[in-house]
This record gives C-alpha cells, structure tokens and sequence, in this order.
C-alpha cells in the first residue's frame, strides 16, 4: 500500500530532545507545538493587516470542510491497524461522547458556585467550558506526539463528541427535546464512515496510486489552513465583549484542571487501547473549542459567555498544555514518539 508523507506538523516537531531517562520535557513538548500556536498568531496578523478579510472565512473554510479536511482524514484512517478492531472502535466513540458530558457536568457545578443561573449564561458556560477544542488543534498535536496510529483513532473518538455537542448541547442550549440527525451529516463525518466501512471490509489497500497521492496532497493543507482561520477569528472575537472574571477563572478551573483530571483518570483505568489513551492525553490539554461559539449563537445560548470562555482558555493553554501533557504521559506511562 503506497505511504503517504509526513505532516507538515510532524516534521516541523522533528529535534526536539527528550530526557536521559524517556521521559519527555514540557520544554521539548511546547517547541513540538509551538508550530499550531504560530499559526494561530500568524492568522491573528493577517486579519488585523486585512490580509485575510472576514469576507474570506466563509469560502475558505467550506473548502476545508468539504474537501480538504475528509481527504487528510480518510487518508489518515486507510490502512491503520487499530482500527480494524471493532471494540476498540466502539470505545473511541463511546469514550468521545463521555468525556464531553463529564465536561459539561463540571461546568455546570463551577457555573453554579460562581453565581450563574440558568437565563445568565449558565448552560453556555457548562458547554464551553465542558468542550475541548477536539479538531484543529487537537490533530496536529497528537500527530507529533503520537504519530498517524493515534491520529486516525482522534477522528473516530470525534464522532462521539459531534455526537453530544449535536444532540445534548444543543437541546441544553434550546430546551428542545428531540435530536436531528441531519446537523450530523457533514464532511468529516461522512469521510470517517467510509473509512471505517473500508477498513472493516479490507477494501483499504485497494486505495492507492495516483488517487492516494493526489487525496494526500489535497488533504494536507487542511489543518495548517483551518488554524490560520481560527487565529483570524480569534483576533474577532478579542475585545468584543467585556470579560467576566469569573466566567475566566471558571472556565479555567473547569477545562484546564477538572476535565483535564477526569480523562487522564480514563486514560489510566479504563481498559483501552494505547493509541486512545494517547488520544485522551492530548485532549485532556486542549482549550475550549470554537464549536460552542456557532451552537451559542444558533441556539439561543449566550454568545459572549462562550467567547470569554475561549479565549481565556486558548491563552492559558500555552501555559498549561506542556506540563498536562508530561505529568499525564508519565502518570500513564506513555512515552511521546519525539525524535
């Protein structure tokens, strides 16, 4: 079956030393990813020069989403091994929807200690807060750390946070009672089905030649691009509201301590497989994810709560992310694929 290259991440995270004993440093670890947080800056610069207009986003990330990002994300899962195994399968997703409610649970129980009511922004906070950037900056990093094993296995465990963000976050966010399979229906989705479908069938070697390359080489733009975008609307979203510094240090406390705590719990006693405890150990480091913002707005949610909770959490993550991810690897006993 034809190999396709490395990421652009992957080789930008080559040379980065790890201690005598294996155990990799938070210093070796932040410049693995200092690449996804330059990108998001670069992003932030080229919106405030006007480079990249607003008028911009739109198309571009239709491209990602619709072409782009499936093509990184079949490329990725054909021909991976650990996810020819159906339980292992099951327990990604399983694990993806759970950790997304043990999230908004704490949410909700910070929420409440710091004054917020329902009507005040108190569901929007327990789901921005409960829901971890799990895409665009989550990827590249496991693909550093981990290599393609671990990443194939992210875009599975995915399905099961699209799954509650799409179902449970938006009834808590509307007060409806039923769930629309159609919000499920997307690119991304759709690519990890057929994936999985050609995997299970060993259809998956058959994918190769001149098909593969050019499905690689689309595909492989599609996190570099969609961070850059990401850092253009984070640079939006900067001063648009007044901060709340309660909302901040909630959110704080609920994505980067309690939910943090509570997937590396599952990564070290749950019965899984080593690529999804992996997979948890860079998830349990991640910021909020922008996925809130769009369901706060949709749903009636309160949209400035979510922004706050975002952007407060993205900051304190270049803080925080390293040492989550070194005292959890250790804690584990995992041991980060690092050159």
């Amino acid at each position: 079956m034809l190999r396709t290259s490395r990421s652009v991440f992957t080789l930008a995270g080559a040379g980065c030393g790890q201690e005598p004993d294996g155990v990799i440093s938070p210093g070796a670890v932040i410049a693995s990813v200092m690449p996804v947080y330059l990108l998001m800056i670069a992003g932030a610069v080229l919106r405030r020069t006007r480079v990249l207009p607003r008028e911009c986003d739109v198309p571009v990330m239709q491209l990602v989403y619709r072409v782009m990002l499936p093509c990184f994300m079949l490329d990725k899962i054909l021909g991976s091994a650990v996810l020819r195994s159906g339980p292992v399968v099951v327990w990604s997703i399983f694990i993806g929807f759970g950790m997304i409610m043990v999230g908004i649970l704490c949410g909700l129980g910070i929420g409440k200690l710091i004054g917020l009511e329902r009507g005040t922004g108190m569901r929007t906070f327990a789901l921005s807060s409960g829901c971890q950037n799990f895409g665009f900056t989550a990827a590249p990093v496991i693909e550093i750390l981990w290599g393609a094993g671990a990443l194939s296995l992210l875009f599975v465990h995915n399905i099961g946070v699209e799954v509650a963000m799409w179902s449970v976050g938006v009834m808590m966010m509307s007060g409806e009672r039923s769930f629309s399979w159609k919000r499920l229906v997307n690119g991304p989705v759709i690519a990890v089905a057929v994936g999985l479908a050609l995997v299970a069938l060993g259809l998956d070697g058959a994918v190769t030649g001149s098909f593969r390359k050019a499905m690689s080489m689309v595909g492989v733009g599609a996190f570099p691009v969609a961070i850059v975008i990401t850092g253009c609307t984070m640079m939006d979203l900067l001063g648009t509201e007044k901060m709340n510094w309660k909302v901040i240090g909630g959110s704080a406390v609920v994505r980067l301590m309690l939910a943090p705590a509570a997937m590396l719990c599952a990564a070290k006693f749950l019965p899984l497989t080593t690529e999804l405890r992996q997979v948890l150990v860079v998830q349990a480091a991640m910021p909020a994810g922008l996925s809130s913002i769009l369901i706060a707005r949709l749903y009636g949610g309160r949209p400035a709560v979510a922004v706050q909770v975002v952007i407060a959490t993205t900051v304190l993550s270049f803080l925080t992310l390293p040492w989550i991810i070194t005292w959890g690897s250790a804690w584990i006993g995992l041991k980060p694929l690092l050159p």
